[in-house]
């Protein structure tokens, strides 16, 4: 990877202190380290203390006390402007509920919010503080702001805070950072100009007025995949579940309930995709639903009626598209799941079927994890060990576009 540079914001958040680790870790790796600290976050850390961490250059106020501004008209060059548009990636950890509030509504007062607001590369933000104000609809608000900007808002991790409660509001862990930071560094064209469609997440069929029939997907995987998609540069639709996780970056993104919800928007967007990964849960059956609520005093009868696989009318309605599928099954030995994606491959046409177990630890549904077997309508059969689901998606786009550009 060729040296990059990295605008580290830092806030006055009490976990200031845990980017001095952050900085040491990207200097490490080779990463040039700009910090650009607000007034309270100097309060907590020094500038000394960034230098010593690694930071190639501390930057606290907007105008120095020998700032002539005759220099600035001479030279026609503004530091903050040149920053904000020669840095690969500008982070702000931790992000404050004031911060992020100066964000969503332009303020530009600090070297921070000027060099954001010039800013053309990609923004990360961790935001960090009291379990009530991150849930403050105000804060929300301005959080789904940004988002719908481009802005990437990192959701915080749930645990002891400083103010004693717990909940919402932690900063993640260090490397967790690290390691998001060169995801982004490492963001290739790979799939630049390509149309992605992904459907993740699992559909729920209504049963009565207020009950369903659902699954245990959590849309992990599918949101995996979408995400690697785009730091690949592709552009990518998903169509994910109302009750799934929320991706990261700001995808098109549909949301349905029902797997007739889903059939719906694929048909819609399936023409014009390029490639398709078909990770969704996808209900099996259809429910008689009874348009009232059913009563508790007695037992009832649920009609299970067996429903069309979504699945086998992608090819039939976009011949052309690379169609990436997934099967997971459960009592299988290895060898059973990768007959059974070699059924599932012709049975949908597909030219993928990432086959995984859902019947072992750590595998499968609600996880941050998976082991899967990649098979491919060439008849390869590629095993990925237990890892990570980013990391299963990342081996997946990798064997797929082996495929598709070969």
């Amino acid at each position: 990877m060729a040296t990059k540079t990295v605008v580290l914001g830092v806030t006055g958040g009490i976990a200031a202190f845990k980017v001095l680790e952050l900085i040491a870790i990207l200097k490490h790796s080779g990463i040039h380290v700009i910090v650009i600290a607000t007034p309270a976050a100097t309060r907590i850390i020094t500038p000394k203390q960034f230098t010593k961490a690694g930071a190639t250059n501390v930057l606290t106020q907007l105008f120095q006390p020998n700032f002539d501004y005759k220099k600035i008209l001479k030279a026609r060059r503004v530091e903050h402007i040149d920053i904000a548009q020669s840095s690969s990636l500008i982070v702000i950890a931790p992000a404050t509920a004031n911060i992020i509030a100066k964000l969503a509504a332009g303020i530009a007062d600090d070297y921070l919010t000027t060099t954001v607001l010039a800013a053309t590369c990609p923004i990360l933000i961790y935001p960090s503080m009291n379990t009530v104000m991150w849930r403050n609809p105000v804060t929300q608000k301005n959080v789904a702001y940004l988002r719908s900007l481009g802005m990437q808002i990192i959701t915080p991790v749930s645990g002891i805070l400083a103010c004693g409660t717990e909940g919402e509001g932690r900063l993640p862990a260090v490397k967790k950072i690290s390691d998001e930071i060169m995801a982004q560094l490492s963001r290739t064209n790979s799939l630049q100009g390509k149309r992605v469609l992904v459907t993740a997440g699992g559909t729920r069929e209504p049963i009565d007025a207020v009950r369903f029939l659902t699954n245990r997907s959590s849309g992990k995987m599918g949101i995996a995949i979408a995400e690697e998609c785009y730091l690949r540069g592709a552009n990518v639709t998903l169509l994910r579940s109302r009750t799934s996780v929320q991706p990261r970056y700001p995808l098109n993104e549909y949301l349905f309930d029902t797997a007739d919800d889903l059939e719906q928007f694929v048909e819609k967007h399936i023409r014009q995709a390029d490639i398709c990964f078909h990770v969704a849960a996808v209900s099996d059956f259809l429910v008689e639903k009874n348009p009232l609520k059913l009563s508790s005093q007695k037992s009832h009868t649920l009609t299970l009626l067996p429903r069309p696989k979504i699945i086998d009318t992608i090819k039939k309605q976009n011949p052309k598209v690379f169609l990436v599928s997934f099967k997971a099954e459960a009592g299988l030995m290895d060898d059973g799941l990768v007959d059974a994606a070699k059924k599932k491959l012709k049975e949908s046409q597909s030219d993928v079927v990432v086959a995984n177990h859902i019947d072992r630890p750590n595998q499968g549904f609600g996880v941050d994890t998976n082991e899967v077997f990649i098979v491919t309508k060439q008849g390869a059969v590629t095993h990925v060990p237990l890892t990570s689901k980013h990391q299963v998606a990342q081996q997946t786009l990798n064997l797929a576009l082996k495929t598709v550009f070969t």
